[in-house]
């Protein structure tokens, strides 16, 4: 019983041997493997990891001589708010950059801006904010920023009373960032690369070659042989999340608060469980026109409802329940979970629940449709 266990084991890592190098010589299923989910990355991490400071691109017209106006812009192009276009001097110039989005405000000091009006004793004036109906919100926020340093400004002026205050406080709490949202999405959609269209696009490459209907006729079992896939995939598929940790984290300071260790279990988990669903759709197809709008049939939906791209909280409510329940969402919640708030496996028992169910659902399926040829 001994000797048999060691013999299929041993076929098991021969097939494992296999597998891996036929993925490390193919160079599309490296790219489709590695290379595809790494400029997925590069792209919505760009978009989604630049600096959290507010800022606004103006315009800043000063047709006042005073010293108080020439003294406002220059900590106006000196500010880290306002990013001042000093090539705009006109008014009109302004408008037609802002009629082109290239602008999101025009600042004018007017002629009066810091002069002493007769009867007071210190300097006054009026900025105006001039905005395009697209811009409402940016000149508005630019006009409450504005209002605030004036207020700042009045105060070296004449001294009032403030019996009404604002107080801020820091929780020491840590909340997540749309790069921390999109990095997991972006592992999840590395593993149904991998998961997924791997199986579907060699299975039936295999099938048309009659490689598996050549298997069939050794003692290879079925078992054995997925087997062998799955553990030749969660090692390809740990290299290419690797990759993809290391890029995120020297490039786009990702901040890893979980356990690595917990993490990885997880992550074999997930790539398991996802495997499954390639292994049935590549198992059951005889060729690729059968294969291909399957996979795509089951792919997008998951792509698009289970966070892979976007948070699920900004959708429906009714909308969040059913997408819950897909395979991947559980994957990519819990990769969140751990990577970006510090959870456990142990506080995380629902996604792994969840996780367990569908890899048992999916392997009796992928078992029973399973065929060699």
């Amino acid at each position: 019983m001994a000797s048999k266990m060691k013999r299929s084991l041993y076929t098991v890592g021969t097939f494992v041997k296999i597998n891996t190098k036929r993925f490390f010589r193919d160079k599309l299923a490296l790219f489709f493997g590695i290379g595809f989910p790494l400029i997925f990355l590069f792209v919505f991490g760009g978009l989604n990891s630049g600096s959290k400071d507010l800022s606004f691109n103006v315009a800043l017209i000063n047709e006042s001589n005073t010293s108080v106006a020439t003294e406002f812009v220059k900590k106006a192009e000196s500010s880290n708010v306002l990013k001042v276009n000093k090539d705009v001097k006109t008014l009109d110039a302004a408008k037609d950059k802002m009629s082109r989005s290239e602008l999101d405000a025009a600042i004018v000091l007017p002629k009066s801006f810091g002069e002493v009006k007769d009867g007071q004793s210190f300097p006054s004036g009026q900025a105006d904010v001039v905005y395009t109906q697209n811009n409402e919100q940016s000149g508005q926020a630019l006009a409450s920023i504005l209002d605030g340093q004036f207020k700042a400004m009045n105060g070296q002026f004449v001294q009032n009373q403030t019996p009404f205050t604002v107080a801020s406080e820091k929780l020491n709490e840590r909340s997540l960032s749309a790069f921390d949202y999109t990095f997991a999405g972006l592992l999840g959609f590395a593993i149904i690369g991998m998961g997924i269209f791997g199986p579907v696009n060699v299975f039936p490459e295999l099938k048309k070659m009659g490689i598996l209907r050549r298997l069939s006729t050794t003692p290879l079992r079925v078992w054995q042989y997925f087997l062998s896939t799955m553990i030749g995939q969660a090692v390809i598929g740990l290299l290419s999340l690797a990759i993809m940790f290391v890029v995120a984290i020297t490039v786009f300071k990702l901040q890893v608060v979980g356990n690595y260790f917990e993490l990885t279990i997880f992550l074999i988990m997930g790539i398991t469980m996802i495997l499954g669903i390639g292994l049935a759709l590549g198992g059951w197809a005889r060729n690729e026109r059968q294969a291909a709008p399957l996979s795509n049939i089951v792919v997008f939906p998951m792509m698009f409802l289970s966070g892979t791209f976007f948070p699920r909280y900004i959708m429906p409510e009714w909308l969040q329940h059913v997408s819950s329940l897909l395979p991947l969402t559980p994957v990519i919640d819990g990769i969140r979970l751990i990577a970006t708030e510090g959870k456990h496996l142990i506080d995380i028992l629902p996604q792994v629940g969840l996780i367990g169910a569908w890899m048992i659902v999916i392997y009796v399926i992928a078992f029973k449709v399973f065929r060699w040829e």
